[in-house]
């Protein structure tokens, strides 16, 4: 795999596991959720759990492709802040738009 189809891959899961658990109502988007309605804690969880399933494929990707430069706190802090940055369209169809 090329290094700009690997950048590609990680954009493109990371826009979607960031916009996931706003879009169903299942857990981890396989088991149904009881009652049939997520709590918000539940939504931010699966964010952080998507947070770090990205970040290991990422890795993994690097990995992959050649040495893996080693990241300080900065790095992590920046990358939650776009994954963050990346559910927002997620949180505002589940929770801002009028039905």
């Amino acid at each position: 795999m090329s290094l700009q189809a690997a950048v590609w891959l990680v954009i493109v899961l990371a826009l979607v596991g960031a916009n996931l658990p706003f879009i169903n109502q299942r857990w981890l988007a396989v088991l149904p959720a009881r009652g049939g309605v997520k709590p918000l804690w539940g939504r931010l969880l699966e964010l952080a759990l998507f947070y770090f399933l990205v970040g290991a494929v990422a890795l993994a990707l690097e990995a992959h492709l050649g040495q893996i430069y080693p990241q300080r706190w900065e790095f992590y802090a920046v990358t939650a802040s776009m994954f963050a940055t990346l559910a927002f369209p997620g949180f505002v169809w589940r929770y801002l738009v009028r039905r």
